[in-house]
Order: C-alpha cells, then sequence, then structure tokens
C-alpha cells in the first residue's frame, strides 16, 4: 500500500523524508540527516546577518569566492573524480556537461521570465541551490558526513553570504525582517528536501547510476560557479577575489584530506 501523503500542517522536511523512506526503505543515519539541515540552515542563519547586522559589499564578494574555490575542489574530488572509478570517463565527461547545460538552461529560462527585485533574487538563489545540496544528498549516500565534509562545509560557507546579501537587498526593498526571515527559511527547508531526495532516491541504485548522478550534480554545481558564484564575488571584490578563490581551495583540499 502506498505511503500517505504528508497532512497540513506537518513539518515540511520531515513528512518528505518519511515519505520517501517509506518508499525506498532506505533511512539514512541521523548525523547525515543532520549535516543537510545544518548547511540549509547556514541560510537562515545569513538571512540573520544581512537583515540584523552589517555586511559590506567587499566581505560579501570575499566570502562568495571563498566558498567557490572550496567548491571547484568539492565538485572535481567528491563527485566527479569519484565517479570514474564506477564507469567510463566518457560517461563522466557526457553526465558532468549535461549537468551544466541543464543548469544553464534553466538559469537563463528563470531570469528571462523573473520580474527582478527582490523576489527574483530569492529565485535565483534557490535555483543556484539545488544542484549544490542535491550533489550534497548524493554524495552522502556513499561516503557519510566525513568523507563529503569538503562538500558540507563549502555549501554552508556558500550559503552564509548568499543569504546574508540576498536579505540586506530584500530590506533595501522595504521587506520587513519576519517576512524575509520567513522567505528564507521556507528556501532552506526547499534545499534541504532537494538533499534528503537525491539522498533517498538515489540509495541502493547500481554503483554505475549513482557515479553518473553525481557526475552529473558535479556539473550543475560547475555551470552555477562559472555563471553565478564568481561574476557575483568580481563584481563585489574585484581583485581580491583571485586570493579568496585560491583560499577557499586550499581549506577544501585540507578538509578532503581530513575526510
Amino acid at each position: 500500500m502506498p505511503a500517505a501523503l504528508p497532512r497540513a500542517g506537518t513539518a515540511p522536511v520531515a513528512a518528505d523524508f518519511a515519505v520517501i523512506s517509506a518508499a525506498t526503505g532506505y533511512r539514512p543515519p541521523v548525523l547525515t540527516f543532520l549535516v543537510i539541515l545544518v548547511v540549509s540552515g547556514a541560510l537562515v542563519a545569513g538571512a540573520a546577518w544581512g537583515s540584523y547586522g552589517t555586511l559590506s559589499d567587499r566581505l560579501e564578494g570575499f566570502l562568495v569566492a571563498l566558498a567557490g574555490g572550496a567548491l571547484i575542489i568539492s565538485a572535481v574530488l567528491e563527485l566527479i573524480e569519484p565517479a570514474t572509478e564506477q564507469t567510463s570517463v566518457w560517461f563522466v565527461s557526457l553526465a558532468v556537461l549535461a549537468g551544466t547545460g541543464l543548469f544553464t538552461g534553466l538559469d537563463k529560462l528563470v531570469k528571462s521570465r523573473s520580474s527582478g527585485g527582490s523576489g527574483g533574487l530569492l529565485v535565483a538563489i534557490t535555483l543556484d541551490g539545488i544542484p549544490e545540496n542535491l550533489a550534497l544528498g548524493v554524495a552522502l549516500i556513499s561516503t557519510g558526513p566525513l568523507g563529503a565534509g569538503a562538500l558540507s562545509g563549502s555549501i554552508l560557507l556558500s550559503n552564509l553570504p548568499e543569504a546574508a546579501g540576498g536579505a540586506k537587498a530584500m530590506t533595501g526593498d522595504g521587506r520587513s525582517k519576519r517576512e524575509i526571515l520567513l522567505l528564507w527559511t521556507a528556501t532552506a527547508v526547499l534545499l534541504s528536501v532537494a538533499a534528503i531526495v537525491g539522498n533517498l532516491a538515489l540509495s541502493g541504485v547500481p554503483d554505475w547510476a549513482l557515479a553518473l548522478a553525481r557526475a552529473f550534480a558535479g556539473g550543475a554545481v560547475v555551470g552555477s560557479l562559472a555563471i553565478e558564484v564568481f561574476p557575483k564575488a568580481f563584481k563585489k571584490d574585484r581583485y581580491a577575489v583571485g586570493p579568496a578563490v585560491a583560499i577557499g581551495l586550499v581549506l577544501a583540499l585540507l578538509l578532503t584530506r581530513v575526510g
């Protein structure tokens, strides 16, 4: 008998987790679930920072670049390169290109239909976050929280300045701080669900299929870095972005050694 749909008023992440878990028979470790919630919860912390604290454009750009550098290493060493151990490098390459192409097309479509302003910004950031969080969910299947430490830390670091900058822009558009926090909380829930779906839906699939999913997610992250992350960082902090990217890359490399 199919699992019942969650009732209205049920906590969204927990409800979706229960439905998918019942359908697949897979239950991720509690630590995995907590890692996903903490990483997405950084969006709420960032929104609070942008709403109630101060964040200069230069600091925002530096942190975004730092996270971008870390995501380069994470995408290659925790998503793309491990996929080559399970299937042909040619198939992995095609999956990477497909992931980048899909993200690029969706990003262009969303921006062409967006009305702009803070609402459009929130939609764009949500779209940017989906491949990263799907990638996190997929990476956690075979490696666990420690094995995906660099990816988890990179996404968390990326979420903080993105949400802070977005919340600051929304404040400038006249939105109340309460409304801003609610919107970013909803975004955090959505991205948590994306990571959990990636973790649950692909558990138990053949190794080669999981490898292609990792490579596809890695390609989407690469597309996000090229189109959104680095151009935004350079616009905010100009040439300090170069050292920031290198610092992030080195930090992520060290984290992969710990994992």
